[in-house]
This record gives structure tokens, C-alpha cells and sequence, in this order.
């Protein structure tokens, strides 16, 4: 990550639209975002978050706003 420190720009992979965001719970998928924000974001590289893919209507909304909320959180 150092090398590229500043110079590239991660977009997407902020949360599992496959298995976490539609079967996991609220707390699974606020802490899946909060490592995958730690994981994107370290160092001066910039980061813009979304989700993996489009998200299924078999998604509870309240995962969605779990999801949300956790990038507002811990971005």
C-alpha cells in the first residue's frame, strides 16, 4: 500500500452485495464496512464508496441503512 500511497483511488468493494448484505445482520454487515473502510483507506490514496454490485431486492432494508451508516461512521 505504501508504494501507491497518494496515487491511485479504490472505487466499490464497500460492502458483500452476495452474502453479507442480504443474509448477514445488521451488526455483520456495519462491521464488514467498517473493515473493508480500514482495509481501502489506509494511507493518502483516495477511496469512494459503494457497494460490490447492485443491490438484490432480497436485501432487508434495514441492512441497507446498516450499511450507510457504517460508511458514514468510519469513513
Amino acid at each position: 500500500m505504501k508504494d501507491f500511497s497518494g496515487k491511485i483511488v479504490f472505487w466499490g468493494g464497500g460492502c458483500d452485495t452476495q452474502r453479507v448484505l442480504p443474509l448477514g445482520t445488521k451488526e455483520e454487515v456495519r462491521e464488514h464496512v467498517k473493515h473493508n473502510l480500514e482495509s481501502f483507506t489506509s494511507g493518502n490514496g483516495g477511496y469512494v464508496f459503494n457497494q460490490v454490485h447492485n443491490i438484490q431486492q432480497n436485501v432487508p432494508v434495514e441492512n441497507v441503512e446498516a450499511m450507510l451508516q457504517a460508511a458514514y461512521d468510519f469513513g
